[in-house]
Order: C-alpha cells, then structure tokens, then sequence
C-alpha cells in the first residue's frame, strides 16, 4: 500500500494499494541466524579441543630402549661411560743414536715401515774414512806379524844349531846363551803383532758400529704417524735443532695401527665396577654412527692422587681404517646380563630371557611407594606402575610395564593424570 504524502488529508480517495511494489524479505535474519549457529556448532569441537590443547603441559620425552645383545646371547647391560683418545698399544718416537746433519729420509708420514729397516740416514764421510783407516792398520799389522814370525822361526833355527854345537863341543855357552835370547824376543814380537792385529780389527769393529749408528732403522713393524725432521737438519741424541729437547731426538713416531686402543680415565669412585676383560662399546666422536667392540685389558696399578682417577686401556677388537690415533673417543663398559637375570617363565620353558629394557631414570617417579612411568600416545598420557631392577649410568633396568621403543616423559608435571594432554616438545 502506498500512500502519497501531497494528498490532502480528508481525501481519502487518494488511498490506494500498489500490488507492483517488491515484497520485503522477513526471513532473511533468521536465516543467517540458523547459519551462524550451525557453523559455530561445527567448529565448537574443534575449537574446544584446540584450546584444550594449548593449555596442556609440554614435556620432554625419551624412547625406552633394548639393551644390546652379545654374540654368545646374553644381554651387555652399560654401567660405566668413560671418554678418551686412541693410542696405538706399540708405539714409538723413533732417534738417532749418533749426532750429525740429516743426509736421507726415506719415509713420509702413512708410510709402512718393516723392523729392521732403514728409514733415515745421517752423514756419516768421516766415519767411512775411519773406517779405512782402521782397515789398513789391521793390513799393517798382520804384515808385521808376517815379518815377526819369519824373524822368530829364524832366532829358533839359529838356537838349534847352537845347541847341536854346544853338544859337539864346537860352540861357547856365550853364543848359546845369545840365541836363546834372540829366540825368546822374537817370540815377545810375535805376540805383539798378533796383539796388534787384535787391536786393530776390534777398532774396524768399533768404526763399524759407529757407521752403522748412522742409519736409523725400525724397531717394529708399523706406520709412521709423524714426522718430525727433515733433510738438513741436525739432530742429536738429546734433540732435534728447533725442537723442544723433550722429544729427545726423535725424528718419526711409528706405532703399530694392528693393535689399536682407548686410553681413557676413570675416577676412584667408578673403578670398583670394571672388571678384567669387560666388553665394551667404543665409538668415536668423527664417526658416531659406528659401534667398535672393545675389551677391557688393563686396570693401571697406581692411581693419579691430585685428579682421584685411574687409567684405563681398552682394546678395540674390530678397528678398521676410520679408527686412527689421536682420535677422540667414548667407552661404555659393560656387564653380561647372567642367567639368573632370566625370568622365570622363561627358564622353565627352556627360552631365552626377555628382552632386557632400559628407561631414563628422570622418567621414573614414586607414587606411594609404587614407581610409575607416564607414557605418550598421540598427545595423550597413561599411567605406567613399573618394576626396576639395577640402574646403569643414567638409565635404570625395567623388568615389566614398559616395552623398547614407548614414549616416556621425563621429570613428569604434577597434576597428570590418565588420559589428559600433552604437548611434545619439538613437536
């Protein structure tokens, strides 16, 4: 109905309904009402859930893990981590025995050497001259000795003659006394070039050794892991000219890589754990991805008293060519699990023993007396009850209630409980 406002107001006739008009729409606001609400019911779990989610805790979590299994079946569990280097068990810083300037070196640092072999020369003309010199005299003296023999056979020739006359009463005691003189320091000059001859080859002997002391030879089977002089350099027996003197002339350190290991530390407090010929997993910080078996060989008989630690060396029994020395490197000792860790159940059924699981200690709390886990599923947590056995470094043995590979969180909130929400850290 449209009413004109020009219209006078008594005329009534002017009224009139205009059927062209457009017809308002009422139900649009409700319409957008219902849409509204039925998209805010749709979103509302979603939206719930996601405040939930935000307000829950975040936790750090670590994996239970299984103890590593030796060949011989039974479980290594870890009770000791020490940290240390690489040494060769046969090594040494290789000298001269003689003084003089560097003539040869016939090795460079990777090179194989055979024991026995000459790796460095030092300048040694004067001491060849010697050695001729001592080879003539000992020429010298046996051609005297030469000439002394001839005189004395002639002195004792001489001598017989005199007695055979001295017999037939032609010659004087005078004259016979006078050969047997001659004979008898004929003799004493035999003895002398003889004594000279000695001499003379005992100083070939001694110019010999002198000449030989200027080769450097091997004392072992190796590799030359460094080198520390050079041609023309002068050396000695108490250090190499440029060198600090503690290295006591040495010109290469050889060591055989055949038997590498650990040489590492161990503190007073942690040596009652280690045992003779403990297994051991040693790994190096350049390759950590890689596990080398070790043994336990030697416990060192005296201690350090300023640092209260013990040295230890721990033979890498599978070294390869990644394991070089100097390298830094970590040891974890470890115990055989024994058959009498063995459950029960699997004694009498003949099997072997379960597998033997180990959690972090800082997931493991007390509830009344009870020791509890809290493990993640999704982003939700279940209380655990768990029965422990001995504690190994920083993890403890789990007996029952927990499996290799769940998500446990460490130094649990207060206030968890089952079912409720977490949220992972990194995550």
């Amino acid at each position: 109905m449209t009413i004109h406002s020009d219209s006078p107001i008594g005329d009534l006739s002017r009224l009139r309904i205009d059927r062209d008009a457009p017809r308002r729409r009422r139900w649009l606001p409700w319409a957008l009402l219902v849409a509204i609400g039925a998209a805010g019911a749709a979103v509302y779990p979603s939206a719930r859930a996601y405040v939930a989610e935000r307000r829950a805790p975040e936790v750090d979590i670590a994996r239970a893990t299984q103890a590593s299994t030796s060949p011989g079946g039974s479980d290594a569990l870890p009770v000791l981590v020490a940290s240390g280097y690489v040494v060769a068990r046969h090594s040494s810083d290789v000298g001269v025995k003689t003084g003089g300037r560097l003539a040869s070196l016939r090795f460079e640092e990777g090179t194989r050497v055979r024991k026995g072999g000459i790796i460095a020369q030092i300048e040694h003309a004067d001491i060849e001259a010697q050695l001729e010199a001592s080879r003539r005299s000992v020429a010298e003296a046996e051609a005297q000795l030469a000439q002394a023999i001839a005189a004395r056979d002639e002195d004792v020739r001489n001598l017989e003659r005199q007695r055979a006359l001295m017999k037939d009463g032609i010659t004087t005691a005078q004259n016979l006394t006078g050969a047997e003189s001659a004979a008898a320091v004929s003799a004493a000059r035999v003895r002398s070039a003889d004594a000279a001859i000695a001499s003379a080859r005992a100083r070939v002997r001694v110019t010999e050794e002198a000449l030989e002391n200027t080769n450097v030879r091997a004392p072992f089977d190796g590799v030359v892991i460094k080198k520390r002089a050079e041609v023309g350099e002068t050396v000695s027996p108490f250090g190499v000219a440029g060198q600090a003197a503690r290295e006591g002339g040495a010109i290469a350190t050889i060591a055989d890589l055949g038997e590498l290991e650990v040489q590492t530390e161990v503190s007073e407090n942690s040596v009652a754990k280690l045992a003779g010929a403990m297994p051991a997993e040693v790994k190096l910080q350049a390759y950590q991805d890689r596990i080398y078996k070790g043994r336990l060989r030697q416990i060192f008989p005296s201690a350090d008293r300023a640092k209260a630690i013990v040295e230890v060396r721990v033979t890498i029994l599978d070294a390869d060519a990644h394991v070089k020395p100097e390298m830094t490197a970590s040891v974890t000792f470890q115990e055989p699990r024994k058959d009498a860790g063995r459950s029960d159940v699997a004694v009498k059924a003949g099997g072997d023993a379960p597998p033997v699981v180990l959690a972090p200690k800082r997931a493991i709390t007390d509830e009344n007396g009870q020791s509890i886990v809290w493990v993640v599923t999704g982003n939700t947590v279940s209380r655990r009850p768990v029965t422990l056995g001995p504690e190994r470094i920083d993890q403890v043995e789990v007996r029952s209630g927990v499996l290799p590979g769940d998500a446990l969180i460490l130094n649990p909130p207060a206030g968890l409980s089952n079912g409720a929400l977490v949220r992972v850290k990194g995550k």
